[in-house]
């Protein structure tokens, strides 16, 4: 064993995370039994709490049938309010400005229906030029969907000549009186930035635009505070820092402003208020809260695996995850000081993850990784390697398996 290795292994005695809630799957290469897990940003690990407590529900259904909507343990009529006050602690909201529904992408859909309103004058949105693409697709849908060209509505933002972040004065010049919507990552999925939430929001809210966030990246990774930041709205999915499995139910956020307010809105089953929903009358009676953007029936088995890990961010709270963050990626980050990094140095400007320039071959790197070190990153070709060191389940010693193999590759 090297000094090195000897010393990693010594800070997680000091500094153990909470890696015993989890699942790590095992390594088919190298020599450790169990991966060094570096794609929590991609999705996370399971914890073990879920398959026992997601099995407690299916068996009310086997138990109850149709009974279980009211006579279940967890009963499941008022199910997704469950996870409503952990939701809103993760994100820094009051309960009424939080609902945990649909998927990622549909929850900005439906929010863009009330707070994307173009007009002739203002109907440009403000994206980064390195959104997820599905952010992308959507913004260019919905200015098209409204009769504008998404070539001219959809403003991207790059950083400035050779850099690779965006520097907050730069988003701010570019939010003219044209316009409508600012929508930005949170956290940057390619560089892993952290954007200046609260800056950036006052600053579109003085130009006359609606500022929302896709916390995708940010939720369960950064401490968040959407109400007293003024946001308008926000979505995130749960898969990834949340670790409530593949496609898990995501959440959404409106700003108590605009809560009980006259906007334009889809609305179904679950849009109208809980204690009249069945009188079965033809007209929706919505409630001033975020559940007026729900649309359907809340999927129980899909929500079980979010509500058993909120409860584990609940009980751990994300000030101690964050300062455990910042070590464990200042850890790593002092291991790859011979590598291109492209995430900001700053502590304060990123979360969970590092990216780092590789060269083309990005996957084919990554495929080496974890076949001959057990170490699994997530690759983005062509060049970029992302490391999420997850501070509830990363350890040192993982960080020093992935900076060493690394090395070892790349050479």
């Amino acid at each position: 064993m090297t000094p090195a290795e000897a010393k990693a292994l010594e800070l997680d005695a000091a500094d153990p995370g909470h890696r015993e809630l989890f699942d790590v799957p095992p390594a088919q290469g190298g020599a450790y039994p169990e991966v060094a897990y570096f794609a929590g940003n991609s999705l996370g690990l399971r914890p073990k709490a879920t398959r026992v407590e997601l099995l407690e529900d299916l068996d009310a259904w086997a138990e109850l049938g149709v009974e279980g909507h009211l006579d279940a343990a967890r009963p499941w009529l008022p199910y997704h309010e469950l996870l409503t006050g952990p939701a809103a602690r993760l994100v820094g909201a009051l309960p009424s400005e939080t609902v945990v529904m649909n998927t990622l992408t549909v929850n900005l859909h439906l929010l863009m229906v009330s707070f994307y309103r173009p007009t002739r004058s203002r109907h440009r949105i403000v994206i980064e030029d390195t959104a997820f693409p599905s952010d992308s697709y959507a913004v260019r849908s919905q200015a098209r969907f409204h009769g504008y060209d998404p070539e001219d509505a959809v403003v991207r933002l790059r950083p400035r000549p050779g850099e690779s972040s965006l520097r907050t004065a730069d988003v701010v010049e570019q939010l003219g009186g044209d316009v409508a919507l600012v929508l930005l990552g949170g956290v940057n999925y390619l560089t892993g930035e952290l954007m200046d939430i609260p800056a950036i929001t006052k600053a579109g809210h003085a130009a006359g635009a609606m500022v929302g966030w896709d916390l995708a990246h940010a939720a369960g990774n950064v401490p968040l505070q959407l109400h007293e930041w003024s946001v308008d709205f926000a979505a995130w999915c749960s898969y990834k820092y949340l670790n409530s499995g593949p496609g898990a139910v995501a959440g959404a956020f409106v700003h108590e402003r605009h809560l009980g307010a006259e906007l334009p809105r889809f609305e179904g089953w679950w849009s109208t208020e809980a204690k009249t929903r069945f009188e079965m009358t033809p007209e929706s009676r919505p409630p001033a809260s975020a559940d007026a953007w729900q649309v359907s029936n809340p999927p129980i088995f899909s929500m079980s695996p979010v509500r058993t890990s909120l409860s584990i961010f609940d009980r751990i709270g994300m000030p101690a995850l964050r300062e455990r963050s910042l070590r464990l990626t200042g850890y790593l980050e002092k291991g790859l000081d011979d590598v291109e990094i492209l995430t900001p140095a700053d502590p304060a400007r990123r979360g969970a993850q590092l990216s780092v320039r590789v060269g083309r071959g990005a996957g084919e790197l990554s495929r080496r990784l974890r076949l001959e070190y057990g170490v699994i990153a997530d690759s983005r070709e062509p060049d970029v390697l992302r490391l999420a060191p997850v501070p509830l389940y990363s350890t040192y010693h993982d960080c020093w398996r992935a900076a060493s193999a690394l090395k070892e590759v790349m050479r």
